[in-house]
């Protein structure tokens, strides 16, 4: 069974930092990602690792503040969250891809086929 489990979620003040883990079991993945959604508004691209080359990708919204990584070894995959604002208010999901590689998907939802259960993250002002 293939499973993705988050952690690392809370509350924060306005320029605190988080990191944000997400552990994979059930097979490996050659793309991870982290989605958030907001209230009312849709999901939206946080950040991806490709497994093969440890490329990143980010939304240009965190670009700066926030770094992914991964652990092959323990197939997990943090996001490290500095500089945190309000609007960085949502809940953030995990998300892995089982391939083929597709350069160029790595911001769009449908590229991947196994999401967490998602954990919250407040910025308070």
């Amino acid at each position: 069974q293939v499973q993705l489990v988050e952690s690392g979620g809370g509350l924060v003040q306005s320029g605190g930092s988080l990191r944000l883990s997400c552990a994979a079991s059930g097979r490996t993945f050659v793309a991870m990602g982290w989605f958030r959604q907001a209230p009312g508004k849709e999901r939206e691209f946080v950040a991806a690792i490709r497994r093969a080359t440890l490329d990143t990708y980010y939304a240009d919204s965190v670009k700066g503040r926030f770094t992914i990584s991964r652990d092959n070894a323990k197939n997990t995959v943090y996001l490290q969250m500095n500089s945190l604002k309000p609007d960085d208010t949502a809940v953030y999901y995990c998300a892995g891809d089982r391939g083929p590689w597709r350069s160029g998907l790595q911001m769009v939802t449908t590229t991947y086929d196994y999401w967490g259960q998602g954990t919250q993250v407040t910025v308070s002002s």
